[in-house]
């Protein structure tokens, strides 16, 4: 099967360009400026082009503050080229996989959000994912969107990468403690997308239950005990480990307003693919073995 990824400039594409994929799958990668969700045209001429037999979506417009002041953009990244993308693929009767987000919910329930809960983002970046979601929901059957949420890799801009250079600059570091979630390791959505791209080839044979699923790292934290995390592994590497305080949203006001709860509900797509995600510690420390090793950039 040929697959067309599109974004593979991101943290989430680099990866999926370097997954395990079954062999005999030719894999077609496609960054800016040769595929832009702004520009739908250049959407539509790639699917046209490669005619693949599935295309995966990880093309997003992510700044979660700028969009408060840069919405013309977010949505057409986000929403209008999703929806010509997905557009494009019903027309070719191709499968599309698109990445989503925990955004598209306000973080106001108690416990982890299932798939069928009522979206209320709070902020451009959430509501133009969620208008991606519907858009795409409406052009193309054959589609899944993955909803993920607190993404890092050992490349790409992160939380991470940015609590590592911060550890290494810092004295003291003050991070959230009342924002909870799951981090996810860009190459485990990547390997959940292979998972499912396979179902998806085995066609009639194992049959693809379309929709939306919610994919994160196994176990939940928030961001001070993410930081935690990181500023062990960065004091047993390099003897380095600054103060870490522990305050409130409120204490550290943003452009855009941040869902306090990003807990997502994974027990559907475990049923629907087999799909068990690894201990969000577990994949975090993989990540910064990469980024701690001494031959490490």
């Amino acid at each position: 099967m040929k697959v067309l990824i599109l974004g593979t400039s991101g943290q989430v594409g680099t990866e999926l360009m370097r997954a395990a994929w079954p062999q005999g799958t030719e894999l077609v990668g496609l960054a800016r400026p040769d595929v832009d969700m702004a520009r739908p045209e250049t959407v539509e001429a790639a699917v046209a082009a490669h005619a693949p037999g599935l295309v995966v979506n990880a093309t997003a417009y992510t700044a979660v503050d700028k969009a408060e002041s840069d919405q013309e953009t977010a949505f057409a990244v986000n929403r209008d080229g999703p929806a010509r993308l997905a557009a494009s693929c019903a027309a070719c009767g191709i499968p599309l996989i698109h990445i989503s987000t925990d955004y598209v919910f306000d973080g106001t329930k108690a416990a982890p959000y299932v798939e069928g809960d009522p979206v209320a983002p709070l902020g451009v970046y959430g509501a133009s994912k969620e208008a991606g979601e519907a858009a795409v929901r409406a052009a193309l059957p054959q589609h899944v969107i993955l909803r993920t949420s607190w993404v890092y890799a050992a490349h790409g801009a992160n939380f991470v990468k940015t609590m590592l250079r911060f550890g290494r600059e810092r004295e003291e570091m003050r991070v959230v403690a009342d924002q909870h979630g799951a981090p996810t390791a860009a190459a485990d959505i990547a390997a959940t997308i292979v998972t499912i791209a396979k179902r998806i080839a085995a066609g009639s044979e194992g049959g693809v239950p379309w929709g939306t699923y919610h994919f994160t790292g196994a176990g939940e934290t928030t961001w001070h005990g993410f930081a935690e995390r990181i500023f062990q592994r960065l004091e047993a590497a390099t003897g380095r480990r600054p103060r870490l305080q522990a305050i409130t949203t409120a204490d550290y006001p943003t452009p855009a307003r941040r869902p306090a709860n990003s807990r997502l509900d994974c027990a559907r797509i475990r049923s629907a693919f087999g799909i068990e995600a690894p201990r969000w510690e577990d994949s975090l420390d993989r990540v910064l073995d990469e980024l701690l090793s001494p031959t490490a950039s």
